[in-house]
């Protein structure tokens, strides 16, 4: 449930944050703002890659489901506009909540994948980073906007995605809604810094 001991993760996510500083840039550095973006921005990145994200945020011309993040049963398409392949729409099955009955998840708003520019599956966490805040890779949003988005009934529904069709449990993401949401207003405020590219 969202905000379910949302305290206890909001201090779990600080003391994640202020040890990712620490290794990052050492106590000295541990107060500027571009530190703490990065280590804000290392929190959200655990829920970015998650397949609750990942599954819709593909590079691929299908979605993806699971846990193992295997492609979509019944050769689902992504379509023209994201919104599944002519005469077989993610709404044809998708409704506005999960099916128990079935398993088929759902959200209060139309089901659909991320688009293409919005994929960041398989991306090094530096360029995730940079397409999350680039308005071409982003929807055209700025940070009022990406977090905005981050309160859609399709993104908080990774924390309430029902069972699947066996009633095994969906995996939410390792980050609570309250403690990712922070991190993300933190990321923002502080200049939505990205780590630095792996070499």
């Amino acid at each position: 449930m969202i905000g379910r001991y949302s305290g206890m993760m909001l201090a779990a996510a600080s003391a994640f944050l202020a040890a990712a500083v620490a290794v990052r840039g050492g106590a000295a550095g541990q107060d500027s703002p571009h530190a703490r973006s990065v280590a804000a921005f290392v929190v959200m990145d655990r829920v970015l890659t998650s397949p609750r994200c990942q599954n819709c945020h593909t590079l691929t011309q299908f979605p993806r489901q699971g846990d193992d993040r295997h492609p979509h049963r019944l050769n689902v398409m992504r379509g023209a506009n994201g919104h599944g392949a002519m005469a077989m729409a993610c709404t044809t099955c998708h409704g506005r909540a999960n099916n128990a009955a079935s398993g088929v998840p759902g959200a209060d708003e139309d089901w659909h994948l991320a688009p293409l520019t919005m994929g960041w599956e398989g991306l090094p966490p530096a360029l995730r980073c940079a397409h999350l805040k680039d308005p071409a890779h982003n929807g055209d949003r700025n940070g009022a906007a990406i977090i905005d988005h981050l309160g859609t009934n399709l993104v908080t529904w990774a924390w309430r995605p029902g069972s699947d069709a066996h009633g095994h449990p969906r995996t939410p993401p390792p980050v609570d809604y309250a403690a990712f949401k922070a991190a993300a207003s933190t990321w923002v405020a502080t200049g939505a810094a990205c780590p630095v590219a792996e070499r």
